[in-house]
């Protein structure tokens, strides 16, 4: 018996993520007959666990420096013409309730099931098919035509869309599958690293370990990108805020160093001497940070006598050491905890304007699956909101 002939569409999109989702709905609202793709059983699995649970969907202060790329001037169209008040608007408009926490990042107030419910009503309002828990077999491109095979069925159209995502959080479904599909199709592939990760400690800095739990305001440091937020110690390494943020530019081989004292001014310590001579460093140091961090941070510089016991250039140079404490990561907990992935299908073979791969027509790349990496806290959803936008209009 011959094959059965394939459904027609306008436009598949693989990957039924925050970035597939939006581009599935705007694309069909246009009139576009679209079928949205994911091998997993049910869509936005990674939106469900963001943020606690909450969703954290954007933040105000989006800007294109805020995002890594081996091209930084790429993002720059895309969000320059969606922005996060666009998508505050369609969250306004489904009725959905919000709070600012800190830095600029917006959080539901309720749950992340919210953004996933409007999603599927916007990509309802634009008839888009969706097709879930099936695996994505072979993509061929013939004669203007993407066939892509899907379960027991084969499915065609003029445009495809990898929103597929990167490797992060694998138990969640996640794989390299964009990666295989850019080669196929000659697009080249940034290295793909994790990122907004926690960063692991192994020789003599295992001590630090011991540490688990303690957390503390401190700025972090990687090359000449720097955080100020808060540190958290594991029971392998260092995490928290202010570390995933500098793990994005941290690379195999290079030093963290930590304030752990930012607000403090110079000479505070021979201050604080002339102040309470007969208090020890790490009576000082327990004012300011918790009990654990001090007694393990003044044990590593060696001064535990009484102040007064202690000549100014010693006390001088261990404000230098808490001023900026530098640790030496083995490497980081990988992608089973990274947020994201940096790296991925290179921008160069991309527009700008329209997410298509410039050289395969009808071709375009999306959200996490491009090399397009933003900071901790709403940045990677924004951008996939945005590159979701550029693809869907222009479909």
């Amino acid at each position: 018996m011959p094959s059965p002939a394939p459904s027609s569409y306008d436009a598949i999109i693989l990957g039924a993520g925050a970035a597939g989702l939006f581009c599935a709905g705007i694309a069909g609202q246009r009139g576009r007959k679209v079928l949205l793709v994911d091998h997993a059983d049910a869509p936005g699995k990674k939106i469900l666990i963001s943020g606690g649970g909450r969703c954290n969907f954007t933040n105000i202060h989006t800007q294109p420096d805020r995002y890594i790329s081996a091209n930084p001037h790429f993002p720059k169209s895309a969000l320059g013409r969606y922005s996060p008040q666009d998508f505050i608007d369609l969250v306004d408009a489904h009725g959905i309730a919000w709070h600012e926490k800190t830095l600029g990042q917006l959080f539901c107030d309720g749950s992340a099931k919210q953004i996933v419910a409007m999603l599927l009503a916007e990509c309802n309002k634009g008839a888009v098919e969706i097709s879930l828990g099936h695996p994505i077999g072979t993509v061929r491109h013939t004669d203007g035509m993407y066939h892509v095979a899907i379960g027991n069925r084969e499915a065609a159209a003029p445009a495809l869309v990898i929103a597929t995502g990167g490797p992060s959080i694998p138990k969640m479904g996640a794989t390299g599958f964009a990666y295989d599909l850019a080669r196929q199709f000659g697009l080249k592939v940034v290295e793909p690293r994790p990122a907004l990760v926690p960063l692991t400690l192994g020789g003599d800095e295992t001590l630090f370990r011991s540490l688990s739990g303690v957390a503390t305001d401190v700025v972090a440091r990687a090359g000449k990108t720097m955080f100020r937020e808060a540190a958290l110690f594991t029971h392998k390494g260092l995490s928290g805020p202010a570390i995933l943020q500098v793990s994005s530019y941290w690379r195999h081989g290079d030093p963290v160093a930590i304030d752990f004292l930012p607000d403090v001014p110079q000479g505070w310590l021979t201050a604080a001497k002339r102040a309470q001579p007969r208090a020890t460093l790490r009576s000082t140091l327990a004012a300011m940070l918790p009990d654990r961090l001090a007694a393990t941070l003044s044990e590593r510089i060696g001064q535990d006598s009484r102040l007064a016991d202690c000549a100014d250039r010693l006390l001088s140079a261990a404000e230098q050491q808490l001023k900026a404490w530098v640790f030496h990561p083995n490497g980081t907990e990988g992608y089973a905890k990274a947020e994201v992935t940096a790296g991925g299908i290179s921008t160069d073979g991309l527009s700008s304007q329209t997410m298509e791969a410039r050289k395969v027509p009808g071709l375009y790349v999306i959200g996490e699956a491009a090399d397009v990496t933003g900071w901790l806290g709403g940045y990677n959803f924004q951008w996939a909101w945005a590159s979701g936008h550029a693809a869907g209009t222009a479909i």
